[in-house]
């Protein structure tokens, strides 16, 4: 079957997807989107964690079929999503967004070109175009083997939507699906903490 929906903020589709195909496999293998990690397929580690109508998911345990006409965001749109948000309020489906040939070239630092048209540290990536949560991981040192980091990124985002000064109680809700095997976990929570205290800092400035 065909299956047409919107990704990061773009109208995509995936042909001859089969009734059993999760939602994972086509961003995967069908869209060149690796973001979203195939780690425990059974929807209790949190790596393949996209966004499903602006609701955090497990995109593992979704079939394809019932994302037909829907939005999804995965990590590779998560920079472009978070600027939209924070220019218009909200990004409508198909207006705004990242194509799926930028999604699939994302990185967390620029690339040659990048560095050679703008002042870009080559040592740690500064500059680069990221969501306030994926800047605040690297600035609080959240990332370890990097495999879990996407799930959590795409969560904490979420949260931070909704709750723009969370508690650690709530930090630790949000994030309680999602496992990391390399951290202690604290550092993953200075990062939201970190993330959450830049944007009152922003609206503080802008209000001033």
């Amino acid at each position: 079957m065909r299956v047409t929906f919107t990704v990061n903020g773009r109208k995509q589709q995936a042909d001859d997807v089969w009734e059993g195909e999760s939602l994972l496999y086509v961003l995967r293998e069908r869209m060149g989107l690796p973001g979203s990690k195939n780690a425990c397929e059974q929807g209790e580690c949190g790596s393949c964690t996209v966004r499903l109508d602006g609701v955090p998911v497990c995109s593992c345990l979704v079939a394809a079929g019932q994302v037909e006409g829907r939005e999804v965001v995965t990590v590779e749109g998560l920079a472009e999503f978070a600027k939209q948000r924070a220019e218009k309020g909200g990004c409508a489906s198909g207006a705004c967004g990242t194509s799926l040939q930028e999604a699939q070239q994302w990185q967390s630092k620029p690339s040659d070109s990048e560095l050679r048209s703008r002042a870009a540290d080559s040592q740690t990536g500064e500059n680069a175009d990221l969501s306030p949560i994926q800047r605040a991981f690297i600035d609080a040192g959240a990332v370890q083997c990097g495999f879990c980091t996407p799930g959590l990124l795409v969560a904490a985002d979420e949260l931070l939507e909704r709750n723009d000064s969370p508690s650690d109680a709530d930090i630790r809700e949000a994030l309680s699906g999602n496992l990391c095997r390399c951290t202690g976990y604290e550092k993953i929570l200075d990062a939201v903490r970190l993330a959450a205290a830049r944007g009152e800092n922003q609206t503080a400035g802008q209000g001033a």
